[in-house]
């Protein structure tokens, strides 16, 4: 009995009457896979720098430098040698050196009889910024002593310092400043000892300051009729001593004044023309007049032996 309509069983229910049907959801997309770990260095680290050598090329670059290092080593012991050689010098070569020396020695010693005596004491001698504040100086000669040996020309110490010198000749002069006020001797031993008997005794000046000790003055020359009719020992006021480098002579100057007086204290040319000095030869410039003048003797020395020696006519005789 029935209408044909089926009550639900067995079937899909009808659609719900004037309501369409639910659109299908789209799938959900897959979230995003997570980032990769980043790399530890950003740049890979560049190898060390190995070129690309073939083990032949590598082998002969190898001996190359050992080669090279050989020569090296070679060339340095060779050096070495001529170094030493250079140093110990040739026998032949230096014993022709030390005759040479002996010759020149020889040859200057013999300077106090081939040098004219107004040469090496010329009658008038300048000394440019020789004076106290660097003054002009201006000497004139009053007398040549005789040449001869140095028997009471020192005194006593000063005479037994000297001795290991020996003496070949002694020439003196005796000078006068411009205006008469003081008056100086100056004089030149001629040496008899070698080259290094001389360094050695100059030497034993400079460091026991003999130079300097009242008691080794040297001796004035007097000429009567002059301004130095009066120099004697008692006239000594300051004094200087000199060994120039390379030649075998001593040269000394000692001044005192003009009017006789006597100096009871004398002073070494280096201290009276210290800044400061008060003494009375200080004050005199008496200092500067001894240093002035072996200055000026000691260069005309240095001159004669450098230059062809003259002839002994008109010599210091």
């Amino acid at each position: 009995m029935g209408t044909g309509v089926d009550s639900g069983r067995g079937g899909s229910p009808p659609p719900y009457p004037g309501r369409p049907p639910r659109p299908a959801m789209p799938p959900r997309p897959a979230p995003p896979a997570p980032p990769l770990m980043a790399p530890r260095y950003a740049v890979p680290p560049r190898p060390r720098y190995q070129p690309d050598v073939p083990p032949a090329r590598a082998r002969a670059a190898r001996s190359t430098a050992a080669a090279g290092l050989c020569l090296l080593l070679g060339a340095g012991l060779l050096g070495g040698a001529a170094a030493g050689h250079w140093l110990s010098g040739d026998p032949a070569a230096a014993q022709t050196a030390q005759d040479r020396i002996a010759q020149a020695w020889a040859q200057d010693r013999e300077l106090w009889h081939s040098v004219p005596v107004d040469t090496l004491f010329p009658p008038t001698v300048n000394g440019p910024g020789a004076g106290p504040g660097q003054a002009d100086r201006r000497w004139i000669r009053a007398g040549v002593a005789p040449d001869g040996d140095c028997s009471g020309a020192f005194d006593p110490a000063l005479a037994r310092a000297l001795a290991p010198a020996g003496c070949t000749r002694l020439l003196r002069a005796t000078y006068t400043d411009a205006t008469a006020t003081s008056v100086i001797t100056v004089g030149v031993l001629f040496a008899r000892s070698e080259p290094a008997a001389m360094t050695t005794l100059s030497g034993r000046f400079a460091a026991q300051h003999l130079g300097e000790r009242a008691d080794m003055m040297p001796r004035p020359v007097a000429f009567p009729g002059t301004a130095a009719a009066g120099f004697g020992p008692a006239q000594r006021a300051s004094w200087s001593v000199d060994f120039p480098e390379g030649l075998p002579v001593v040269v000394y100057a000692v001044s005192g004044f003009a009017d006789g007086r006597v100096v009871t204290d004398p002073q070494p040319a280096a201290d009276a023309t210290a800044g400061g000095a008060t003494s009375a030869p200080a004050q005199a410039g008496l200092g500067y007049d001894a240093q002035g003048l072996v200055a000026a003797v000691r260069g005309r020395l240095t001159a004669a032996a450098r230059h062809p020696r003259q002839s002994a006519s008109g010599a210091a005789r």
